[in-house]
């Protein structure tokens, strides 16, 4: 099979299409795929650059975190697939590949009105979002949320999924034409962030002098200060990505008035088990949103196969707005 591959650790010029082994036949709880499109991540960029490795048992080389296909074989304990299903899921690796074998436990079955592209944009994103405001965020309809990246492909699934529970939500972008687009899913409160931008001060004035009760994070250090100023009592702060840095000074006093939780999520290097349990809330909650268009896949940008060196540029950019897909 043809797979995206790292020939050496550095800039988009080292990906090239590469003949490697198909994957075993399928046994057990195992499905076999046949890849039709696969959304690029920050994760991709970091792996190919050598410096956020693949867990165990997973290809240095062959990136890809998320993908949408159609089922060629099962094992003998799927109960649930069967050959020619459309499915997406997740995986902690080599998903930007013509076939991938992965457990039945990580799939779902893709909505008939989604194409294989829009499907592409969905699982890294809606169930990284879910998980984060609703499974470890602890979410309230009653509750405000602040977005930051509101404009990325989390934070877009993020601002759809809490909207569809009628929650107020603020957003912070570094641009201001994502901000204006993100109107467009209802986004309540934009903030432009930047070096110079006290966000802590406009949500108070935004949400009547009080705080957001969650916090989801893509940024990191940079904003943790004003993160906890932020936040009202009994605030969830959801740490998501580390965009803006990965050490922090951190004042417990804060963290100790305010009785604050603060959560660091990741959902690559997760068990089996519990991402299992993390898309079987997806199917759950997520999968009828999507059905009934209640919200919808975001996608800024489609790549060949063949253009991987071009998405990945592009979305190094910081000009997209939503999932870079890869079309196969």
């Amino acid at each position: 099979m043809k797979a995206v591959y790292i020939s050496q650790f550095g800039g988009p010029e080292n990906l090239e299409i590469r003949e490697v082994p198909d994957p075993p036949k399928p046994s057990g709880d195992k499905v076999l795929i046949r890849v039709k499109a696969a959304a690029l991540n920050r994760a991709d960029l970091l792996q190919r650059r050598g410096v956020y490795p693949a867990p165990k048992g997973f290809s240095q080389n062959i990136p890809g975190l998320e993908f949408v296909g159609e089922v060629v074989e099962t094992g003998e304990y799927v109960p649930n697939f069967k050959p020619g299903d459309r499915v997406f899921g997740i995986t902690a690796g080599e998903a930007q590949a013509e076939l991938i074998s992965i457990n039945q436990s990580l799939l779902a079955l893709v909505p008939g009105n989604l194409s294989f592209a829009e499907a592409a944009a969905v699982p890294e994103a809606f169930i990284t979002a879910h998980d984060a405001i609703f499974t470890l965020g602890d979410l309230r309809e009653s509750e405000t949320l602040l977005i930051h990246a509101v404009g990325s492909g989390v934070g877009l699934a993020a601002l759809q999924l809490a909207k569809a529970k009628s929650v107020t939500v603020i957003g912070t972008s570094r641009t201001a034409d994502k901000l204006d687009r993100c109107k467009d899913f209802r986004l309540d409160h934009a903030i432009l962030a930047g070096e110079n931008v006290d966000f802590a001060g406009v949500i108070k004035e935004k949400n009547s002098g009080k705080g957001v009760d969650v916090i989801l994070d893509l940024v990191g250090a940079s904003y943790f200060k004003a993160n906890l100023e932020s936040l009202a009592i009994k605030g969830r702060l959801i740490l998501v990505g580390l965009t803006g840095g990965a050490a922090a000074d951190f004042d417990l006093g804060i963290a100790l008035q305010k009785r604050l939780k603060i959560i660091g999520t990741v959902l690559r290097g997760r068990s089996i088990e519990e991402k299992a349990e993390a898309v079987r809330k997806f199917s759950e909650n997520v999968l009828p949103l999507l059905e009934s268009g209640k919200v919808k896949p975001n996608i800024d940008k489609v790549f060949k196969f063949e253009e991987v060196a071009d998405a990945h540029g592009y979305l190094e950019s910081n000009e997209s707005f939503g999932k870079v897909i890869l079309e196969f």
